[in-house]
């Protein structure tokens, strides 16, 4: 039985994503991520304009008319959703904590991916794999995963996205689309995202609350690192810290960012306390222009 609380907030999530979908994102989706190619629906009666190499030879030699070819876009896709549960998205210190940031985030790429007729999976993880769910269509399968992000308790703490990676790459087969959601608080993931990159089409979008990225002046403050429980007495007061501690955050986002690159990986950053249709909308067009 899902706790009403729970239940109030995937309907929150619903409302306000299909919203978006149906408004803003939809049409984004479809643009950026093409089907598999074309196939033939049908033929219809030649119309000035049209191109005369999808004339259909031998339905014009029997009706003495000409005819051209119609083709659709085999547009079904698959669209796997490779979560990150560890104990570091229980972390936040604006409107809402990370885990729920993903959880919309989620619906939201899940309800533009049905609307276009694809299938969605999705993978959460931690450093093992907590739960896998293969790839279907339909709004109750959409809210299933909602509901998984939100209402899953992981048996683990910590983060092994290369481990993540491995399995993702034993299961899927089929070319898909890869949103790896994570805030990439892990190590050595590099080589196998390379590989998982090689065959499918890899997003990764990482998710910060603006505590990890810089602090204001708190005085002296006791931190305990969601994941491992080490505990840290950092002094804010301290302005060379604070522009450290905020130099040193950027460089990591940098650095993924650089990375990324290397390899033609798009990068997305997202932030808990921004709205989050900014980032996606320039990454949507951003991969429109190219592809």
């Amino acid at each position: 039985m899902i706790p009403k609380e729970i239940f109030k907030k995937i309907r929150r999530i619903e409302i306000r994503t299909r919203k978006l979908v149906n408004d803003l994102f939809s049409g984004e989706y479809h643009a950026t991520f093409k089907g598999q190619g074309m196939e033939f629906e049908e033929v219809r009666e030649y119309s000035p304009g049209d191109d005369i190499r999808l004339i259909d030879w031998n339905v014009t030699a029997r009706t003495g008319y000409p005819y051209v070819k119609k083709f659709k876009e085999e547009r079904e896709l698959t669209v796997i959703l490779l979560v990150d549960v560890s104990s570091s998205g229980r972390f936040g210190t604006h409107e809402r904590y990370k885990e729920e940031l993903a959880a919309e985030l989620c619906a939201l790429l899940a309800f533009s991916a049905i609307k276009n007729n694809d299938k969605v999976g999705l993978i959460i993880f931690t450093d093992k794999i907590e739960m896998y769910i293969p790839p279907q269509k339909g709004k109750g399968h959409v809210l299933r995963l909602i509901r998984e992000i939100l209402f899953f308790s992981p048996e683990h703490t910590k983060t092994d996205i290369a481990g993540a990676l491995e399995f993702f790459n034993k299961v899927t087969k089929r070319k898909s689309v890869v949103f790896l959601i994570s805030d990439f608080l892990s190590e050595d993931f590099f080589t196998p995202i390379r590989i998982a990159n090689r065959k499918h089409d890899m997003i990764a979008v990482k998710i910060s609350d603006p505590r990890e990225l810089s602090f204001d002046n708190y005085g002296l403050i006791e931190l305990e690192d969601a994941e491992t429980g080490e505990v840290m007495v950092l002094d804010t007061s301290s302005l060379a810290f604070r522009n450290e501690f905020a130099m040193q955050a950027q460089d990591m986002v940098d650095g993924l960012q650089k990375e990324f690159k290397t390899i033609d990986l798009d990068f997305i950053h997202i932030r808990t306390d921004k709205p989050y249709t900014g980032p996606l909308v320039q990454f949507f067009k951003m991969r429109g222009k190219r592809h």
